[in-house]
């Protein structure tokens, strides 16, 4: 059996993060919203700032491992509604192996605060809204959309009664 298990991110996990992060817009979402063109040091920085001072006790970053390796992140904040889970990504070549359904069910531990969670899925990522359909989230009705500059992206709101599950 692999060694595998979620944590809360340590500051030495701010660049494998970023790497996860660009990995993975690349190949899920850059069709959709376009290339997260920034420099690694950029995105690391940013994660490193996440983790290093979140602006509240609410705020969190998780790292899923496969042994020592960082394979994916999730990633949540206090919302007016209850809490949003912001980002949840695992890198598509460590994918179908538990680390999406880890990351999430950890999440949920630290949600015990909150009655609801909210989160936004673009429009046409099918694998995300499909995953998290399977574990009891449903779509409300409410959509946004995310000007990206070229253009404004359709996003898909999902929520799920935390105490629930």
């Amino acid at each position: 059996m692999a060694d595998v298990s979620v944590r809360p991110a340590r500051p030495a996990d701010a660049e494998l993060i970023a790497r996860v992060q660009q990995s993975t817009w690349s190949q899920a979402y850059a069709a959709v919203v376009g290339d997260l063109d920034l420099p690694l040091e950029q995105v690391a920085a940013v994660w490193l700032n996440a983790i290093e001072a979140p602006p509240s006790s609410e705020h969190r970053v998780l790292v899923a491992l496969d042994g020592s390796s960082v394979v994916g992140f999730a990633t949540s904040e206090p919302a007016p509604e209850g809490v949003e889970l912001t980002a949840l990504m695992v890198e598509p070549r460590w994918g179908r192996r538990g680390h999406g359904s880890r990351l999430l069910q950890a999440s949920v531990e630290h949600w015990s605060a909150f009655e609801l969670a909210i989160t936004w899925v673009f429009e046409a990522d099918t694998v995300l809204s499909g995953f998290l359909e399977s574990a009891g989230w449903a779509f409300d009705g409410l959509g946004r959309g995310l000007d990206t500059g070229a253009r404004v992206v359709p996003q898909r709101r999902m929520h799920t009664d935390v105490r629930s599950g």
